[in-house]
């Protein structure tokens, strides 16, 4: 491997591990949100011992998210000097603002919302909560416009004199038609994402303790309406996508030939070259519909745009890796919905009713509970939709190869000047020990709070004072 796949291999390493704990974080501080609410709404207890759980799995995720976004920010510097250079102007005030509303808007209010129970009012108290969910859909939606302007560059213009971009409308930039297209499915699969890990630590633990039950359906909940989000806005996504990179979707098909009611394969065996795999499970025209909305339309082959881009660009291959698009689209696909399939046979099968329903056996009755083996199996949820949002984003990333910024920039021109494989290595080899090690902490830590009671028992003299709700 030269410096250029090194480089691109420890910002892949690195960024998907950080990408792990950020669609946690933004689904735990809305489910935190939402318990508090619900506590101040019924006055349930059972909510407030929710809540606080929630917000100390929130505070461990955030905390890890924040260290490796640190090191997400950092290699911009440490491997992509020239892609900084010449888009700094771009990316700038973009990462500035995420900043300002991770570091300080976040981590403001998180803190105020932790060290204030039984010191703030109850509904100011419970509005600091409810500000750090906001942000964190603020700050995903910054970096996520950051995202879209390498897949579909806009607000952009080139100066003359330095040759660097240059931001021309803010606004543009922020309205980006991928953006619009991403934000809702990617935040569809962060609801999936914290969904998993609540369901899982609720069916864990629901011996324990009742409330695990509600927080395990909650989470199932969110696992089933976020995967929901994720497919239908997933299909308005494949359309831009299809509009402003149509590669990345014949790539995501492997469809070399322009084609018109384009299948698509669920499965395939045998090399996805020019010739059709010599097995392939087809679906006709779902292709096609997914890229232009209608089963007859015709998508463009990888040929034709190969052509096409050596007539624009130049001479050089404007194909990515074919088989990593196909097969990762693939399993992004089938982890979600497989994740989705788990979700819902927890709600059927904790469905709070002891009456039976005809013609179905006794496995598949509600009020049951969910059966041993199934429960085992379940407390591997939060890996489904880990995957999916991982094969996600390795698809959306690498699908755009060769670009850096789809159409005026390749990866191979944002490599810092002078940088060597030892360095590369030798970073790499130090960002994986530490992530390793933050890895264990944050897994013991999540297990730690999960086995603790929700609800310690609390002696009359040490029962705080009661605080007005405003």
């Amino acid at each position: 491997m030269d410096v250029l796949d090194l480089t691109r291999l420890q910002f892949a390493v690195v960024t998907i591990y950080h990408y792990l704990f950020v669609p946690v974080s933004i689904s735990l501080a809305s489910a935190a949100a939402g318990f508090q609410i619900a506590w101040i709404r019924t006055a349930n207890e059972k909510y407030l011992h929710l809540t606080k759980f929630t917000g100390k799995l929130l505070i461990v995720t955030f905390a890890v998210g924040v260290v490796t976004g640190l090191v997400q920010e950092f290699q911009f510097g440490l491997g992509w000097s020239a892609f900084a250079r010449f888009y700094g102007d771009v990316f700038g005030p973009t990462l500035a603002i995420e900043g300002m509303l991770a570091f300080f808007l976040e981590a403001t209010f998180l803190a105020l919302w932790y060290f204030g129970w039984d010191r703030l009012p109850r509904l100011l108290h419970t509005a600091t909560i409810v500000i750090v969910a906001v942000g964190t859909l603020l700050s995903a939606y910054i970096i996520l416009a950051a995202n879209s302007f390498m897949q579909n560059p806009v607000a952009y213009a080139l100066d003359p004199a330095t040759g660097r971009a240059h931001l021309t409308s803010f606004t543009e930039l922020l309205t980006n038609e991928v953006v619009l297209a991403a934000f809702p499915h990617t935040m569809g699969g962060a609801a999936m994402a914290g969904g998993g890990l609540l369901m899982a630590i609720g069916i864990w633990r629901v011996s324990a303790d009742a409330a695990y039950r509600t927080l395990s359906r909650a989470g199932a909940w969110m696992l089933l309406v976020g995967g929901a989000v994720t497919a239908i806005s997933g299909d308005h996504l494949g359309k831009v996508m299809t509009a402003v990179q149509p590669m990345k979707m014949a790539a995501a098909e492997a469809l070399y030939e322009t084609t018109t009611s384009a299948p698509f394969s669920v499965f395939a065996i045998g090399e996805l070259g020019h010739d059709r795999p010599f097995f392939s499970i087809e679906i006709p025209g779902l292709l096609s519909f997914l890229g232009t909305g209608t089963f007859g339309g015709t998508v463009q082959g990888i040929d034709d745009l190969q052509a096409a881009y050596v007539a624009q660009y130049g001479p050089g291959s404007y194909v990515p890796m074919i088989p990593v698009a196909f097969w990762t689209f693939r399993l992004m696909i089938g982890a979600g919905v497989l994740g989705m399939a788990l979700a819902a046979y927890h709600l059927w099968s904790s469905w709070e009713t002891t009456r039976r329903l005809p013609l179905l056996p006794d496995l598949l009755q509600p009020g049951r509970g969910t059966p041993g083996w199934l429960r085992r199996f379940v407390l591997l949820a939060p890996l489904l939709p880990a995957a999916a949002n991982t094969f996600g984003w390795v698809f959306t990333e690498t699908a755009r190869q060769p670009w850096l910024a789809f159409g005026i920039s390749k990866v191979a021109d944002g490599i810092s000047p002078g940088l060597t494989s030892a360095e590369v290595i030798a970073s790499l080899a130090g960002f994986t020990l530490v992530y390793g090690l933050l890895a264990v902490v944050w897994c013991r830590l999540v297990v730690h709070l999960s086995r603790k009671p929700l609800a310690p028992p609390v002696s009359a003299a040490e029962e705080p004072e009661p605080v007005p709700a405003y």
